[in-house]
């Protein structure tokens, strides 16, 4: 729809209003739904950057983001690892119940060649914004499955620029994997892909797809390589050996860089009060010696379930809706984003199925009295259920067997309850436990709700789907 056409129609139903009595001024965006762009980074860190308490790396464009909209300060990703977080943000479900909670082999993430990816019956925040006429894209990190029914061109994206796995499964001893490709739509256009570009080249196709969609809605989903899961994460000539914090600083400022010239172009596009944009992290940044990313002040790292292990730096900006310099510190997740946008735009929920997000809208506007949809919040490593989160209080709870590599070095925190007030404690380090019985009891009756839904440990619960699976599963090599 032409500008001059969403002017006339703006013109014709603000009159017919008046005849009828309602006087209300319209926007455009009573006529047009907003665009969404979707921002995720790999890996990074809830204290990498300066609006979320980072001295170390400079993050000027984030930070006035963050100064010209909202800072979720207690917004949780659904893992502590990369397939399952990402699964859980696109279909708005705790990992278990859509089967993307390990590999076909048991690890954490689906590895290259897998005969399991994204079930193509789940229906994605991509499948349901084209029902509403939304252009839809994915530049980045996908990994989901690279078969071809589990790339995102068949999960509701109508292109894809990117790499189908993480940066770091490239071929070695052990891992006859086909070398990193970089792919266009379902066809690889470069392998072994530098990676040194990846963020450059991204943020070029993020434009270009903002522009050349600007007159329709839109749905731009960025899962951004960087800092990724090497050891020595990439960055372009500009940025490369320019930060105080080696390779890994490099790549978050340029990530910096990116996200600033993204919403220099929608403002310039005159796009910025029609944007919803969503800046955040996958998961926190792992534990690596020496020390490369940030989770202060939570504690803990990537790939567990403490706090730095799933809560993530999230920023919303959309001008003109979201008050500037606001923040909010109500329990949120990923999974949210999936029902908030799908209300945006207009369309309707699945109801052939449970979604656990809930719609965030009202959080974001910063309504009066708007608090957390969730009466609770799972933390899942694998299929087991490690801790709930209600309110300011977290419980973790006894284990005898402790799943996911990140806990190993600390597995016997686990041989009784923790209790901990988050809201006093970030760290993690005062468990109170044997001073609050009736929380305790109320937080076991929430572990307990989720078990007869998902189930726990090896033991699956009937609110369980079934993942994708293909029988014979080739690699993406060059044509």
């Amino acid at each position: 729809m032409s500008l001059l056409t969403q002017r006339c129609l703006l013109l014709a139903l603000s009159l017919m209003l008046s005849l009828l009595g309602r006087p209300e001024k319209l926007t455009a965006q009573d006529v047009r739904p907003p665009n969404v762009i979707v921002v995720l980074c790999d890996n990074l860190g809830y204290g990498d950057v300066g609006c979320f308490g980072s001295k170390l790396h400079r993050t000027p464009h984030l930070d006035q983001m963050a100064a010209e909209g909202m800072k979720l300060t207690d917004l949780y990703a659904a893992s502590g690892v990369c397939t399952p977080s990402r699964a859980a943000l696109l279909t708005g479900c705790y990992p278990p119940r859509v089967d993307m909670h390990k590999s076909e082999t048991g690890g954490a993430v689906l590895q290259p060649v897998s005969s399991k990816g994204l079930s193509p019956d789940e229906i994605t925040i991509a499948e349901l914004l084209k029902t509403k006429g939304y252009a839809t894209t994915i530049i980045g990190k996908w990994h989901l499955g690279d078969q071809l029914p589990f790339l995102p061109t068949r999960q509701g994206f109508d292109s894809f620029y990117g790499i189908p796995y993480s940066d770091d499964m490239t071929p070695r001893e052990g891992k006859p994997w086909p070398d990193l490709p970089l792919m266009r739509d379902e066809v690889v256009i470069d392998a072994p892909v530098d990676l040194n570009d990846a963020t450059k080249l991204y943020t070029e196709e993020a434009i270009r797809f903002i522009t050349e969609n600007r007159e329709r809605p839109f749905f731009l989903y960025l899962p951004q390589a960087m800092p990724g899961s090497t050891k020595a994460p990439y960055a372009s000539d500009a940025f490369r050996g320019k930060s105080k914090n080696g390779p890994w600083g490099d790549s978050v400022e340029e990530l910096d860089w990116s996200m600033g010239e993204i919403l220099k172009s929608l403002k310039e596009l005159k796009l910025d009060q029609q944007t919803l944009v969503i800046w955040t992290s996958d998961n926190g940044a792992p534990r690596r010696s020496p020390v490369q990313g940030s989770n202060e002040p939570l504690a803990g790292w990537g790939y567990t379930t403490a706090e730095g292990g799933m809560r993530v730096p999230t920023i919303a900006w959309w001008p003109g809706t979201i008050s500037a310099g606001s923040a909010c510190a109500e329990v949120a997740s990923l999974m949210d984003l999936y029902p908030t946008i799908a209300g945006l735009a207009g369309a309707s929920l699945p109801q052939d199925r449970v979604i656990d997000g809930k719609d965030i809208l009202p959080l974001l506007k910063g309504e009066p009295g708007a608090k957390s949809p969730h009466e609770a919040f799972y933390y899942f490593m694998f299929d087991q259920l490690q801790a709930v989160r209600s309110g300011d209080w977290k419980l973790y709870l006894p284990l005898q067997e402790v799943k996911g590599g990140g806990w190993q070095q600390q597995k016997e925190l686990f041989a009784e309850p923790r209790l901990f007030n988050l809201k006093e404690d970030l760290q993690e380090t005062n468990n109170v436990a044997a001073q609050n019985p009736a929380v305790m009891k109320q937080m076991i009756l929430l572990a307990e709700k989720i078990r007869a839904d998902l189930g726990d440990d090896e033991n699956p619960g009937p609110g369980r789907r079934s993942a994708g699976h293909f029988p014979e599963p080739t690699a993406r090599v060059l044509p």
